[in-house]
């Protein structure tokens, strides 16, 4: 298995040849595709009861935390993954990207003393 790409779990298996990659062992694999992604058109109290009973197959998934960081790292635009919705990764990711930010500005203000950072 190759190393995971920086902010992304290592507990993903990336490799597509690898031998066994978390997707094997997904719980959706046992259920119509048809119930984590939307048909066109699809009435909103439709799509609200199929993705909610998307995300009770996946809440029993041995391999929720690897699709979910799959979904994430890739990103995916549709569909039900790792228990979240499309909208619901999209704030995750929007999430991860501020306090990445936050990060980024509170390491730029630590003090400095003989050209080395103090950590705080």
């Amino acid at each position: 298995m190759r190393a995971a790409p920086q902010g992304v779990s290592a507990a993903v298996r990336l490799d597509p040849l690898d031998d066994n990659p978390w997707h094997t062992a997904a719980a959706c694999r046992r259920d119509e595709a048809a119930l984590f992604f939307a048909p066109s058109k699809e009435p909103t109290a439709a799509r609200l009861a199929r993705e909610e009973h998307a995300k009770q197959v996946c809440a029993g998934c041995p391999v929720l935390l690897s699709c979910r960081e799959h979904a994430l790292a890739q990103p995916e635009p549709y569909g039900v993954w790792g228990g979240l919705t499309a909208a619901e990764r999209r704030v995750v990711l929007a999430r991860r990207r501020r306090r990445t930010a936050e990060l980024r500005t509170e390491t730029q203000l630590l003090p400095v003393r003989r050209g080395r950072r103090i950590a705080g």
